[in-house]
């Protein structure tokens, strides 16, 4: 018998149907079913859980189901499966997420390969952002690299032995964030973290009936605050404290404080809830914020996020609403230069910026050789009638562009970074900005791999002076339009439009957007004549190593199968008809489905193809000569005795 490589251990509690939906994507691994097994621990379910687990062990051999009485929460169960798993490494999965086909393969061969202690997989999700700890795979860092921090969920991958030889376990009983204990102090032992961002392996979903909420966090049986201080504490047991803003120990720290304590600080929490009931939670913020976290990590916050830490801090809550009132209204801002293709790619110049809601520039003011925030943005902000000083505007600052493969919530990050500069405006002002270049290309973009056919995406995240945005990237074209000319790319089209919202998307393959009208549009004014039965078409772009694309035609009434392929000049692409067509002697229209207007123009004489020409194509008298000659019934006939 095989030696089992990976334990998966799920969870669960009165799961009922979410454990049919699960459970393909853990039986139907890549691995094979010999090298990994699936462990269910039922948590003391009272629907019908456990005859759903005990009907699928079954029939998999490689599945076994655990039951426990009822601990409320998944630190027990998740306790109990390790106790009996025998893999070499152990994945935890919730009950309502799945795994990629690949996931358990891909994950534990990359850990084998760096010798990892923790392994971090792709995740993709319809709850959370994206996150750029995904955006690069890492074959071996340690907890210095503080983005790991992003990433605090169980759903990874453990070398048990490492599990055991430092004792990790969850908390058991209604524990909140008892994955964050058991994650973080991982991270703080481990020797060699992996990540794997190339292939989404975990997907971590959200149900329909609000299972996997956490409404309930601030319920006092869960432990939000004492559990939060633990956590806090055991990161500074892990780590030297330093008054350095960029020590480790503050890196790490400042995750736990923007989240779990300046969230009751920050819109729109604190605008949302209420107050009777935010208050408690604010001053709860407040005593951990000023008992348990060093003063560099407020101070490395950036501009906003220092304001709203003071106001935190002293205790105004007022003014931290004022304030999340003026934030809220803040809006980011693409700006799309020309769109085209180069090399395969799809490129254009990006910018991004922030806007008060006034439409206006968020901005820096310059004043006795100091930066100071927006006043605008300040107005009404107690303790800031003097200004709010900027010490450093690029703290923490960046901005990446996204695509998100509609339908299958998968992010890719395109290649280049966006920098983050100050923009002169005049007058003493400034602005914060992020400009780089989009380049997109459909044949890599997904971990190297071609981008699946489907509608995808374009999004661009900002963090800008603590004020972070996830904002469509939107042009000044015209919502449902084509955003820039189709292009022929790994023997599919891919089509660049603006989304009916005016955000930049790429349609992989016609999934959705065809090659219809627009493409109709753009031949009109072809004046190209092709040799033979191919066609020139200038307004499409192309590759010299791309694959031909079959589509569908009319020429005349007839539907016949096209190629579209690379144009011998090797930027553009062409069409080609069969060399030979049942159709009569004349000039044929050539259509797309569902379009009036002509591609093209087939020349067919005894049902051979002569030659396709562009619908603006002006044939001289010479051509017209030639081509009446050819119809020449003895011309034909002396062509045939000569062999011509």
């Amino acid at each position: 018998m095989s030696r089992v490589k990976v334990s998966v251990i799920v969870p669960v509690y009165n799961t009922g149907k979410y454990i049919d939906e699960c459970a393909p994507s853990l039986l139907g691994q890549s691995l094979p079913v010999d090298e990994y097994e699936v462990i269910y621990v039922d948590d003391g379910s009272t629907d019908d859980t456990l005859g759903r687990l005990e009907k699928i062990a079954g029939t998999h051999p490689n599945v076994q189901v655990h039951t426990r009485p009822n601990s409320g929460w998944p630190g027990a169960p998740r306790n109990l499966g390790m106790q009996h798993a025998k893999g070499e490494y152990v994945q935890f999965v919730d009950h309502d997420d799945t795994l990629g086909p690949e996931a358990l393969e891909r994950l534990y061969d990359h850990a084998k390969r760096n010798d990892a202690d923790v392994v971090l997989g792709k995740m993709s999700s319809t709850m959370v952002r994206p996150r750029r700890l995904f955006r690069h795979t890492v074959d071996a860092c340690t907890i210095e690299n503080d983005e790991l921090m992003q990433s605090m969920t169980p759903h990874k991958m453990f070398r048990r032995a490492f599990v055991e030889e430092h004792e990790l376990r969850f908390p058991e009983g209604p524990w909140f964030f008892e994955d964050m204990v058991f994650v973080s102090a991982a991270y703080l032992k481990a020797e060699r973290i992996s990540v794997l961002a190339d292939y989404p392996a975990y997907y971590w979903m959200k149900r329909d009936d609000g299972g996997n909420n956490t409404q309930h966090r601030f319920n006092p049986r869960y432990g939000f605050w004492p559990n939060v201080r633990t956590i806090v504490r055991q990161i500074k047991d892990g780590t030297t404290p330093s008054d350095d803003l960029d020590a480790l120990q503050n890196r790490l720290l400042h995750r736990n404080y923007h989240v779990e304590v300046l969230s009751r600080a920050r819109e729109p929490e604190i605008l949302r809830e209420d107050p009777a009931e935010q208050r408690p939670r604010f001053e709860a913020a407040r005593e951990l914020a000023l008992t348990e976290f060093p003063a560099a990590v407020r101070e490395g916050l950036p501009a906003v996020s220092r304001l709203r830490a003071t106001l935190l801090e002293a205790g105004d809550f007022d003014g931290a609403v004022t304030l999340a009132e003026r934030v809220r209204e803040v809006k980011a801002r693409s700006a799309v230069g020309e769109l085209r293709w180069q090399n395969g790619r799809l490129v254009a110049d990006v910018t991004l910026d922030l806007l008060r809601g006034d439409g206006e520039p968020l901005v820096l003011v310059e004043r006795d050789g100091k930066q100071y925030l927006d006043p605008e943005l300040l107005n009404g902000v107690p303790g800031t009638e003097d200004g709010w000083e900027v010490p450093d505007p690029f703290r923490l600052a960046y901005a990446e562009l996204v695509v998100k493969d509609r339908d299958r919530e998968d992010w890719w990050y395109p290649e280049g970074d966006l920098e983050v500069r100050l923009k002169p405006l005049g007058d003493g002002r400034s602005q914060v900005v992020a400009a780089g270049q989009l380049s997109l290309d459909p044949e890599r973009l997904a971990g190297g791999r071609p981008l699946e056919r489907g509608v995808h995406d374009v999004w661009a995240y900002v963090q800008l002076l603590g004020v972070d945005r996830l904002v469509r990237v939107t042009g000044d074209g015209t919502p449902g339009t084509s955003a820039a000319p189709p292009a022929l790319t790994g023997g599919r089209l891919s089509l660049p439009y603006w989304t009916g919202s005016g955000q930049l998307a790429l349609d992989v393959d016609q999934r959705q957007r065809k090659l219809g009208q627009d493409a109709a549009t753009a031949a009109a004014v072809n004046v190209e004549r092709g040799e033979g039965s191919s066609l020139p078409l200038p307004y499409i772009a192309a590759t010299p190593d791309s694959a031909p694309a079959r589509m569908k035609v009319t020429v005349a009434a007839l539907g016949v199968e096209a190629e579209l392929l690379p144009a011998p000049n090797a930027t553009t692409a062409e069409l080609r008809l069969p060399a030979r067509l049942k159709l009569p002697n004349g000039r044929h229209p050539v259509a797309l489905p569902k379009t009036a207007s002509p591609l093209a123009y087939a020349v067919v004489r005894d049902g051979t193809v002569l030659r396709l020409e562009g619908p603006t194509y002006e044939a001289g008298s010479g051509r017209r000569l030639l081509d009446s000659v050819a119809d020449n019934r003895q011309v034909r006939r002396v062509r045939r005795r000569l062999g011509n």
